[in-house]
């Protein structure tokens, strides 16, 4: 079942690489991870936090970004181009197709973060700013996000379109790097609000545990307790969505 998986995962793989979309938006993160040089030098005061600063946020949009319009198409495009049937017909588990979709933008994602986050160092380099290993935490804590925000995305396109997969997962993104002024928008309402919101809180999941930008600008120290409680609930969280839309998946009925 394993090799299956993998084999499933490559030919994503194989297939992501294909996509023009990313080839764009991953051209736009390394221009935007270069313009932070450009900005520096009409920046006045400390430009090391700028540079971190626009070189993490694009890491983090555009890996996004690449995770939720090529995650909505694991599925809707073998829908779409009838090949499905063909899956379904094999003796291959719908959780093992999922599976390696996953993987296999996982995959992807893994070599796109690891060109933006070259691209970065090589900024970092040239500017002269200090690298230290909160840096390559937060990277890590980014690229769990994107694991996240791929499952998301994939459990969205195993009942619905792509259009409403990639709303839904934006709006989850959003709401879920909000999580905290939630939390703080509940104590003013009245009981029935705050019961909404906190099942919100509660149920979606809670983004901003992986931003460590501010932690890197500031030199904020990252303890190893936490780090290891956020690669926990990421896990576990993604984990949890895998399950769900193999659920969805095993029940969805393609005659």
């Amino acid at each position: 079942m394993i090799a299956r998986i993998l084999s499933i995962s490559l030919n994503s793989f194989r297939e992501s690489l294909r996509e023009k979309l990313l080839y764009n938006l991953l051209i736009f993160a390394l221009l935007m991870i270069g313009s932070s040089i450009l900005l520096s030098r009409i920046t006045i005061g400390d430009y090391h936090r700028l540079i971190l600063d626009i070189g993490l946020a694009s890491i983090n949009l555009f890996g996004v970004l690449i995770a939720i319009f090529v995650g909505i198409g694991l599925v809707s495009k073998e829908i779409d181009r009838k090949t499905i049937y063909t899956i379904v017909s094999k003796p291959i588990p719908r959780y093992a197709f999922l599976l390696g979709k996953y993987f296999g933008l996982v995959i992807t994602l893994l070599a796109n973060t690891a060109v933006m986050v070259l691209g970065l160092l090589v900024v970092l380099y040239v500017m002269d700013v200090p690298i230290t290993g909160l840096f390559f935490q937060s990277i890590g804590l980014i690229f769990l996000e994107l694991m996240v925000i791929t499952a998301v995305a994939l459990l969205f396109s195993t009942f619905t379109s792509s259009t409403l997969s990639a709303i839904f997962t934006l709006g989850i993104y959003v709401i879920g790097h909000m999580s905290g002024d939630l939390k703080e928008l509940a104590k003013k309402l009245d009981e029935i609000s705050q019961m909404i919101i906190n099942v919100i809180y509660y149920v979606l999941p809670n983004l901003e545990r992986f931003n460590l930008k501010g932690h890197v600008i500031h030199g904020l120290a990252f303890g190893a307790s936490d780090m290891a409680l956020t690669i926990s609930y990421g896990l576990t969280y993604a984990g949890l969505l895998l399950l769900l839309a193999s659920i969805i998946f095993q029940r969805r009925d393609f005659q």
